[in-house]
């Protein structure tokens, strides 16, 4: 028995209402036959079936709340009624204590479903693709580790698959055998459909079957075509514990971008781990990058904490010239996929409202080369991004429509009891928006551990999906790529943005009159034109200039 379970029908729906079963527990359905029609936020939906089959449970009753991913119905495949001929089986209905408990017969999103093997007697496992982030449906396969015939050990990675939200490496659940790889390289693989099959090391089979422990050799497995590696523990030399070199699946993906290969460049991490900075210095010729000689104020805003990646926008050196009259196509996927909808849907959508500004950071800067130390002294790198957080916290209680929401049907104004502030990160991914949650009940030393760890789970494209969501306000810091205005655009449904451009040395004028050398930077706000007007964002980007222009002034505030 299958549990059919409610897909996305929408961006952003997580849930629908059942307006009518078409069919009864126990009736027949044929492939595509129209099986429930549900009501979203946005129209009427009609479900159909994936298969024939009959239908053995209705898990949601008409009138009432089905969820995204959860399970809408069961049903019974044609296939797997045991003792029935190939035909399409008579409609019969069963009393309602003959039909099985999903819990007991139907596995959960993500669990391995068993079934005949396509060679001989031994019985093989399906692993289901799980939903791996929220409304996520579908991810690109982006490179398998195993091929089919290859032994496999329990918590061994297998894959690396791209979502919209980051680059995952999906595990075995247990030792076996892997039988057949359902989705190739480069192509789509949907949630709750089979990634991959495998005999388990302890599944049934007409024949013996070996398999390999984690210190032996592996006698009787069959070898797919040209690939004779062996599972054995690492013996130096920078392996893993799977025969392969440590990598970060962001790594691996820096090094596949650039057409490398990892056994060329020399890993300077624990065990022989290639590090990002490792392909970098492959790619550049040398470990470090060339820097000015002279510490620049923009050295002092390193993009939130988080490096910007040069990789994504910058070609290997042999793939900068192409072929005359050669096009290359890339599909957009991922990320970037998600990013050029919802740009889209943004700039549609809302009326944007520019407002820019001017911030004097002399002070600031020093206040944050005094406390360096200390923070250092935690283990805890100190940026300016924590002070422009603090700030805007601290001017939101002045102007809290900037850190509100609207409704949906734009007749209400929900204010947020807490203000997360996202930071929008060029990760190796594309671009993503993780946010620091409750920054006005954080001290300062707090918010700066905080974005140093999301700084680190950006690099190895590892954000959590907790990390990505409720996010309030946003910031973005064009000025570490050297830009100095930008209009961005808002990250719905966010209210407002910022970007902050570079810091540079420039000539002022002092209440005395005399030109001093200052350290200056601008900022250009985006602002909901539906809510928010031009005095309203004036008036709390005034509050915020004046915390970071006068920093010593935050110290009133902070409980």
């Amino acid at each position: 028995m299958s549990d059919f379970m409610l897909p996305d029908i929408g961006e952003g729906i997580v849930e629908c209402e059942i307006v009518e079963w078409r069919v009864g527990e126990g009736d027949v359905i044929e492939e595509d036959q129209p099986v429930v029609e549900v009501m979203t936020d946005k129209a009427l939906v009609e479900i159909t079936a994936p298969e024939a089959g009959r239908v053995t449970r209705l898990y949601v009753p008409k009138g009432e709340i089905a969820k995204v991913h959860a399970p809408l119905f069961a049903y019974e495949a044609v296939g797997d009624q045991e003792g029935e001929a190939a035909e399409p089986p008579r409609p019969v209905a069963r009393p309602q204590d003959e039909v099985a408990s999903p819990a007991a017969e139907a596995p959960p999103p993500g669990a391995a479903r068993t079934g005949p093997s396509d060679a001989g007697s031994a019985r093989t496992t399906d692993f289901i693709l799980p939903d791996i982030g929220e409304g996520i449906v579908e991810c690109e396969v982006v490179e398998w580790r195993v091929a089919e015939g290859e032994t496999i050990a329990e918590d061994q990675p297998l894959v690396d698959v791209m979502t919209d939200k980051a680059l995952v490496e999906i595990t075995a659940p247990e030792a076996g055998t892997v039988s057949k790889l359902y989705v190739p390289k480069g192509e789509v693989a949907k949630v709750h459909a089979p990634l991959f099959a495998y005999v388990p090391a302890h599944g049934e089979s007409g024949e013996e079957t070996v398999v390999a422990e984690a210190s032996g050799s592996e006698p009787g497995v069959a070898q797919a075509p040209g690939r004779m590696e062996s599972v054995v523990p690492a013996s130096g030399g920078g392996r893993g514990p799977y025969g392969r070199i440590p990598a970060s699946p962001a790594v691996r993906r820096l090094v596949r971008e650039h057409g490398l290969s990892l056994e060329a460049i020399a890993g300077s991490g624990k065990d022989g781990r290639v590090l990002k900075e490792d392909v970098l210095r492959y790619l550049d010729g040398s470990l470090e990058h060339a820097r000015s000689g002279q510490e620049q104020p923009a050295e002092s805003l390193p993009g939130y904490g988080v490096e910007p990646s040069p990789s994504r926008s910058r070609p290997a050196r042999d793939e900068v010239a192409s072929i005359a009259g050669e096009v290359r196509v890339e599909p957009i996927r991922g990320v970037r996929a998600v990013m050029a909808r919802r740009m889209v849907e943004s700039a549609s959508t809302i009326p944007h409202f520019q407002y820019g500004e001017e911030i004097d950071v002399t002070e600031l800067l020093a206040l944050r080369e005094r406390l360096k130390p200390a923070a250092e002294a935690q283990q805890v790198r100190l940026t300016l991004m924590p002070f422009f957080m603090k700030a805007l916290a601290l001017a939101v209680r002045e102007e809290p429509i900037l850190n509100a929401r609207l409704n949906p049907e734009v007749s209400e104004i929900h204010y947020l009891p807490s203000v997360n502030v996202g930071m929008a990160v060029d990760s190796q991914a594309g671009l993503i928006v993780p946010n620091v949650k409750g920054v006005e009940r954080r001290t300062l030393l707090d918010v700066a551990r905080e974005i140093q760890r999301l700084t680190a789970a950006a690099r190895e494209g590892r954000v959590a999906q907790g990390d990505l969501k409720e996010g309030t306000i946003s910031i973005s810091n064009i000025g570490a790529f050297g830009g100095t205005y930008a209009a961005p655009i808002i990250n719905a449904p966010e209210l407002a943005i910022v970007a902050i451009g570079k810091s540079q040395w420039l000539p002022r004028f002092d209440e005395r009159g005399e030109v001093v050398r200052r350290a200056i930077l601008t900022v250009t706000w985006a602002g909901d034109h539906r809510v928010i007007d031009g005095g309203t964002i004036a008036r709390f980007c005034n509050a915020w200039k004046g915390y970071l222009e006068a920093p010593e002034t935050m110290l009133l505030h902070l409980g």
